[in-house]
């Protein structure tokens, strides 16, 4: 299946052709085809299942294709890892956790040497200066400098998000892939990341591809979706691709695509039941 994003006329930040996907012997993904243009603000959108977190694991190099090619940034996956940020999903950090945002941050840039007392040359404190200066711009960019210096497990969910997508940007990626990092906040905290999300793509003309269930509080932000099921996938504007007779030969049976006063778009009928696309903790 074809899914099909143009970028600008440079070297795209992915590029998938035929892909096909199996795990365990199932499969998972069959004959994909993707192009993500430089500076792209992506969601990837699906149920639960559908393999969007293998995607994003197969771009990074850490799951094999069964057949077809991936490349990042013109290389090989495994060769591109210097020059992608990635953020997996997680559930917060433990309130006891005493370690600083910034600290986390700088994690980013030198996890080897975190915390170690070095002996520098001239260079080696020019280099260190230079990184205070990129970890200090990046939480600046993230709008978390008001808090950068507290323990992590103190701040809100919405704050460690900031600080974990800084972590992510720290090192000046070209793509940054970011694995459902809504899931765990409220809606305001989602709207404000999303937004985030958007202004970090521009500022930094940072490729993002970002996994969701919940498509409504990227709206506003996005260039295009990338919806998976089935082991298929459509990529396209969201007004051409969340649509029902998209969807419905996606899944392979009718789906509804309403959309309510204040714009949210709601998904019904889909074969995994009960499962749309407003707040997954909605009645």
């Amino acid at each position: 299946m074809t899914a099909t994003l143009s970028g600008a006329l440079q070297t795209p930040a992915v590029q998938i052709e035929g892909a096909s996907i199996r795990l365990g012997g199932r499969p998972v993904l069959g004959d994909v085809d993707l192009t993500v243009g430089a500076g792209e603000f992506i969601a990837v959108l699906g149920p639960n299942g559908a393999g969007k977190s293998t995607l994003m694991r197969a771009i990074l190099g850490l799951v094999p294709l069964q057949s077809g090619s991936i490349s990042v940034l013109g290389h090989a996956p495994e060769r591109a890892r210097g020059q992608v940020g990635y953020l997996p999903q997680r559930h917060g950090f433990d309130r006891t956790s005493r370690v600083r945002g910034v600290d986390l941050v700088r994690l980013g840039l030198d996890g080897a040497r975190w915390g170690v007392p070095l002996t520098l040359s001239g260079r080696g404190r020019a280099r260190r200066t230079s990184e205070r200066q990129r970890v200090a711009e990046v939480i600046e960019l993230v709008g978390a400098s008001a808090y950068a210096h507290r323990a992590i497990g103190e701040l809100s969910g919405g704050e460690q998000q900031r600080l974990l997508i800084a972590q992510a940007l720290v090192r000046r990626p070209a793509l940054l892939i970011l694995d459902e990092p809504l899931d765990t906040l409220d809606l305001p905290n989602q709207a404000a990341v999303a937004a985030l999300v958007r202004r970090v793509a521009s500022a930094e003309n940072v490729a993002v591809l970002l996994v969701a269930h919940d498509v409504n509080p990227l709206l506003p932000y996005l260039d295009r979706v990338v919806y998976l099921a089935g082991g298929r996938a459509l990529a396209g504007a969201v007004e051409e691709v969340i649509t029902p007779p998209k969807l419905s030969g996606l899944y392979g049976a009718p789906v509804e695509v309403l959309r309510t006063a204040d714009g949210r778009l709601v998904v019904v009928g889909m074969p995994e039941a009960p499962h749309h696309h407003g707040h997954r903790h909605e009645p």
